[in-house]
């Protein structure tokens, strides 16, 4: 769909560019090929050298040029370009303000390979494994946790970034992660009940008790959180491409999913239930 868009352009807006595609303009070649009064004589010096630009980001593997010159809803667009040096990311925390909280875990998905990091065991190993990746796509990552992660790491996340709040927000889907994921058909089976404040409290049992049940319960929701990022960026994908001229060719087949490493402990996650509730009793 990159190739197919015109919108990162400056002075070209959602209405020209389907103009373009209207009049046989579907792709950056075919713009040289037309006829000519596709656009303003003004316009079109400045189309060709983006254009040109353009092309040179992609074979250059740089999705950060295209990041900056289109609006965060429109992100989508360049997955599939980017889509071998892409991870999911997500994070869990022991509270939502860096100044009192810490990370509790970290969880990345490339669509082959699942990470883990887990705080006072291989956390700073994440340093250097996100280098390896040129685009991080999250749910509401941009306003929580890159900024949570420089904070606390005192690293800079330069990476492009598609943050799917946004771009589910275009398609009418809005809230948290798991209610997006409700709304597209997603079944958390056994932690359909678990969300990011549980995980609190399964970070604060680890820590007292060291028992490996509850971490390993905490890891299973975090790593489920990236492997369901995969589904719902092919899902946005495809439903925005319903509306326009491309969905033959660009459609994207669903995902293989992996199979996930670590398994919730449910007799955990209830005994943790009932003394959160005694605790909120009191």
């Amino acid at each position: 769909m990159l190739k197919n868009t015109f919108l990162h352009i400056p002075g070209i807006g959602a209405e020209t560019e389907k103009k373009f595609w209207r009049r046989g303009i579907c792709d950056w070649d075919s713009f040289n090929t037309t006829d000519p009064g596709k656009v303003p004589a003004k316009k079109e010096a400045t189309v060709y050298e983006y254009l040109f630009t353009s092309k040179q980001h992609l074979q250059d593997g740089d999705p950060r040029f295209f990041a900056e010159l289109m609006p965060a809803g429109q992100h989508w667009r360049f997955f599939p370009e980017f889509r071998e040096s892409a991870v999911f990311l997500d994070i869990e925390t022991s509270g939502l303000d860096v100044c009192f909280g810490e990370i509790s875990t970290i969880a990345m998905y490339d669509g082959r390979s699942i990470f883990t990091y887990v705080n006072g065991e291989n956390l700073d190993e994440f340093k250097n494994d996100i280098k390896k990746y040129n685009l991080i796509i999250s749910y509401n990552g941009k306003s929580f946790d890159v900024p949570f992660i420089q904070d606390y790491m005192g690293i800079t996340l330069d990476h492009a970034h598609i943050d799917l709040r946004y771009v589910l927000a275009g398609l009418g889907f809005k809230g948290g992660l798991k209610r997006c994921e409700k709304a597209m058909g997603i079944d958390r089976g056994d932690l359909s009940g678990v969300d990011g404040y549980f995980a609190v409290h399964l970070w604060n049992e680890y820590k007292q008790t060291k028992d490996p049940k509850a971490l390993e319960t905490l890891l299973a929701y975090n790593v489920e959180d990236v492997v369901n990022l995969e589904i719902l960026m092919v899902e946005a994908y495809n439903q925005y491409l319903e509306n326009m001229p491309f969905l033959e060719t660009r459609r994207l087949p669903p995902p293989d999913l992996p199979e996930i490493p670590f398994v919730a402990d449910m007799p955990t996650v209830e005994r943790i239930r009932k003394k959160t509730e005694i605790y909120n009793f009191f």
